[in-house]
């Protein structure tokens, strides 16, 4: 059993390696204030982290996730400006998520193009028609939209119970499901899959659309703890779910990985920024970190890999 969930107790042990550095060097870190901060910050990242980490099982990757997020984030908050209530402009900033992943799903996996052109091209799309459509304008007069309409404290647990339903449901549904056994068995061995009376192309599909669908949920997240929206929202979100569930376990080869590892992959990642802060070091620092784990983590897989083969 250890040694099936390595990686994820070897992350598990480096995030609470660092807090007990935290502990020591910076003890402010654990205030009150600073760890509810860190709490709701995690929630979009771990949102969006859950779909990246089904995508990359299924042996795919996905560039525009972070242009997606934008994208959502702006249409969530035009459609709260527009009179719709925050809970119906929610439906709509994840259905403009789905339609763009069903984009990227159509094709990846009905043309069969590689994924890496398909969402690099539709980040650079999104990205700059947004720029084109608000010329950085931030959207505001969104009186009922910050915390969901709840006083800050309530929205804040709101924000954070979102999250963790979604991560149980969807751990649960990729454990016991025949959905989620599909897509191991898609990102293992597509041709076996598919000789095993599967449809990879559908599951590749599937994975696109819903990654596209918790792209918009997390945009939502990440949007209403603010009295205004960016259209420049997400910049660098493809960066922080990539580096979380490939650190937590997900293999680029495909076939392997779990959420509960990606789930520590954004307490460890996440914990970084803010720690660099507490530590007086510069916070720029924190993406070159991040790079520099996911180099190690690949690099230690594909010795892994090499070694069974």
């Amino acid at each position: 059993m250890i040694r099936r969930y390595r990686r994820e107790l070897s992350v598990l042990g480096a995030w609470v390696g660092l807090l007990a550095v935290l502990a020591v060097a910076a003890p402010g870190f654990f205030g009150a204030g600073n760890l509810r901060v860190m709490l709701v910050g995690f929630a979009p990242t771990l949102v969006a982290a859950i779909g990246m980490t089904l995508v990359i099982v299924a042996r795919q990757i996905d560039i525009s996730v972070g242009a997606q997020f934008a994208v959502c984030a702006v249409v969530g908050a035009l459609l709260v400006r527009a009179g719709w209530p925050v809970s119906l402009a929610a439906v709509g900033a994840i259905a403009t998520g789905a339609a763009l992943g069903t984009i990227n799903g159509l094709f990846v996996a009905m043309l069969r193009l590689p994924a890496i052109v398909v969402t690099l091209a539709l980040f650079f799309v999104l990205k700059e028609g947004l720029r084109w459509w608000r010329r950085g304008e931030l959207i505001r007069d969104l009186t009922s939209f910050q915390w969901f309409g709840f006083e800050q404290t309530t929205g804040v647990w709101v924000i954070v119970g979102i999250a963790a339903v979604v991560f149980v449901l969807v751990a649960w549904a990729a454990r016991n499901l025949a959905a989620g056994r599909a897509i191991y068995a898609t990102g293992s061995d597509e041709e076996a899959a598919r000789l095993a009376g599967l449809r990879p192309r559908t599951v590749t599909f599937g994975v696109f659309v819903f990654m596209g669908a918790l792209a918009g949920l997390a945009a939502m997240l990440e949007a209403v703890q603010l009295p205004f929206v960016d259209p420049k929202a997400g910049t660098g979100m493809e960066m922080k779910v990539i580096a979380a569930a490939v650190v937590g376990g997900a293999a680029v080869s495909g076939g392997r990985g779990t959420l509960v590892g990606t789930l520590f992959g954004v307490l460890l990642l996440g914990t970084i920024g803010s720690a660099l802060v507490f530590l007086h070091l510069e916070a720029q620092w924190e993406e070159a970190i991040q790079g520099g784990i996911i180099l190690l983590t690949v690099a230690s897989d594909m010795s892994v890999r090499r070694r069974m083969t």
